[in-house]
């Protein structure tokens, strides 16, 4: 099929999102919220038409009040169309030249995939799609990442009794225990910081970029302690802008290897329920296998997965 007579822009505006909305995703029902709070702004959501068929589309996501955005979390394809791939390529690549400032790097892609994703092979066609498209770009698979989700109704373990929980005293306590858990990370995009900066700069990074932007009470956080006192863990449960979450948790190197790890879970996964939430959503490695066990010990189950993926 002919590609120049593709129409490649913004949407206009809120007016327009029934058009943008016309190919299905998971965050459809989220597009008009996050206009209204800044998360999005029209000029970030691009569309390819052929007349008024709508082939393809581009959203970018970032935080109320920033100037630019921080991800690329929409990127679809007119499935049905035998040059679907090509209509993306050629979407991208002008929607990032109006979005991306001039020599930046592009926000990262993030996509919300089925669990099953490689089993089922329609499922797997539309992965394979969107990724081919955003590697003739430029783009590269980072991580796989697992999403999860507890339920009120799931048991949560009662106190184990050899660990004592505290609030945080204050945000150096949480950055020091950050800094000193990156010893042996086994997160990617930890690991990845770690090769362009120290441990402290990293753990001052996350902080700044996640945790201080949740909208729940700091004082939900909470330290692991043996009973003498010394730090052995901790647990952020949060609200972030769209759920609760367990928004970082962790055992310190000394202390990895003793169980630990599914008593701070519990922890947190009890501080969330106390507030009457309709569900918990954490989100781990695909490689981290000790976490990933740690959640689904503690009731919680694969909903989703993401690939995330970059451009050099």
């Amino acid at each position: 099929m002919n590609l120049n007579d593709l129409t490649i822009r913004p949407i206009t505006g809120r007016d327009e999102l029934d058009l943008f909305s016309r190919l299905p995703y998971v965050l459809n029902d989220e597009l008009a919220d996050d206009l209204d709070a800044g998360r999005r702004r029209p000029e970030w959501l691009w569309v390819a038409l052929r007349g008024d068929h709508l082939l393809a589309r581009a959203a970018w996501w970032g935080r109320t009040g920033e100037d630019t955005p921080s991800l690329l979390d929409v990127f679809d394809l007119d499935d049905s169309v035998p040059d679907r791939v090509d209509a993306g390529v050629r979407l991208l690549r002008t929607a990032m030249a109006g979005v991306v400032p001039a020599g930046a790097r592009p926000p990262a892609y993030i996509r919300n995939i089925p669990p099953d994703w490689r089993e089922v092979v329609a499922a797997e066609c539309v992965v394979k799609d969107r990724m081919a498209a955003l590697e003739r770009t430029g783009a590269r698979l980072f991580v796989e990442r697992l999403r999860l989700e507890w339920r009120p109704g799931t048991p949560i373990p009662g106190p184990g009794g050899r660990l004592a929980f505290r609030p945080v005293r204050d945000t150096e306590e949480i950055i020091h225990l950050m800094t000193l858990v990156l010893d042996g990370t086994l997160d990617a995009h930890s690991r990845d910081d770690l090769t362009r900066m120290s441990a402290r700069e990293a753990a001052v990074r996350h902080y700044e970029d996640e945790l201080a932007h949740y909208r729940s009470p700091r004082d939900w956080w909470r330290i692991a302690t043996l009973p003498d006192g010394e730090p052995v863990g901790f647990v952020t449960p949060a609200r972030n802008d769209y759920n609760p979450v367990i928004g970082y948790l962790a055992v310190l190197p000394a202390h990895r290897g003793n169980g630990y790890i599914d008593e701070i879970l519990a922890e947190g996964t009890r501080i969330l329920a106390a507030q009457d939430v309709p569900r918990i959503r954490a989100a781990t490695d695909l490689g981290n296998t000790p976490m990933a066990d740690a959640f689904r010990r503690a009731g919680y189950f694969d909903f989703e997965r993401t690939i995330h993926m970059t451009w050099n």
